[in-house]
């Protein structure tokens, strides 16, 4: 039951949707906690107090441990109260124990997104729903106030490659911002690469090369939207060779699942499918 809009009882059947998919657009700060914890008697209010300060900035999910054990193993729970903020449906600041107010808020300046973040996120919804052309443009807009920005950098990038945009791609990884997102931005560098073949040879392949007529297929899947046949392509590709040019189908499906996201359906479907042709 809910005890405000932005403090809330999650579950292993809510979980997914109030936490994992509701971080990509606002922060979701977990208090895994307990009815026999001392410590979470004192916690446990004053994020309540914080949340409902902040208005929407962020919301607070109370999971209570001994009614959802699997989640407490899933996220190493191993003393409560413990304190998880997820945004992008990962956990990005976490803390265990009681904690000083003035600790608490400094917690949550790291959670709590200014307007630029804001913005980003807001841009990133549009990718999670396969807006590609709309996420470019806010991207874009976002860039065109600070270059430098690296998380708008990575969402535009992403946006170009869904689009089959390889050489633009390429380009901006070159000159990719500093900043954590950079090494995520290496893991689409495959893509991209294949993406810029496929511009540049056309139709063209090796018809040496019975998996080169496959592999570019894929590549102009992928730029017409059609992302579930490029992935059965890119499989059939493993399933003749797994180490088909140094491995390339398998990374261009690894950043496909980045870029998609953990809890999309095709990164779970195919992710396993990867995994029975590969182990």
């Amino acid at each position: 039951m809910s005890l405000s809009p932005y403090v809330i009882d999650v579950n292993e059947a809510t979980f997914e949707q109030d936490v994992l998919l509701k971080s990509h657009e606002v922060p979701v700060v977990v208090d895994f906690w307990a009815l026999w914890c001392g410590p979470c008697k004192t916690l446990g209010p004053m994020l309540e107090r914080f949340a409902l300060e902040a208005g929407g900035s962020f919301v607070l999910a109370k999971l209570n441990v001994d009614e959802n054990p699997s989640l407490a193993v899933r996220y190493g729970v191993q003393g409560i109260p413990a304190v998880k903020a997820f945004q992008n449906g990962q956990v990005a600041h976490e803390f265990v124990g009681a904690q000083p107010e003035g600790m608490l808020r400094r917690f949550l300046e790291q959670v709590v997104p200014d307007e630029a973040d804001q913005t980003v996120n807001e841009a990133r919804s549009l990718l999670m729903t396969h807006q590609w052309d709309q996420a470019e443009q806010s991207f874009r807009e976002i860039l065109s106030e600070n270059d430098a920005n690296p998380a708008a950098a990575l969402g535009l990038l992403e946006s170009l490659l869904m689009q089959g945009r390889g050489s633009e791609a390429q380009k901006l990884i070159a000159d990719f911002p500093a900043g954590t997102e950079w090494a995520q931005a290496e893991l689409y560098r495959p893509l991209a690469k294949l993406l810029t073949e496929v511009e540049d040879n056309g139709p063209g392949y090796d018809d040496q090369d019975p998996l080169a007529a496959e592999l570019y297929q894929a590549g102009r899947l992928i730029a017409r939207g059609n992302v579930p046949a490029a992935m059965d392509g890119l499989i059939d590709i493993l399933r003749h060779d797994k180490r088909y040019r140094d491995g390339l189908p398998r990374e261009i499906l690894l950043a496909l699942f980045g870029i998609l996201g953990d809890e999309d359906t095709l990164t779970q479907q195919y992710r396993e499918e990867l995994a029975s042709v590969l182990f």
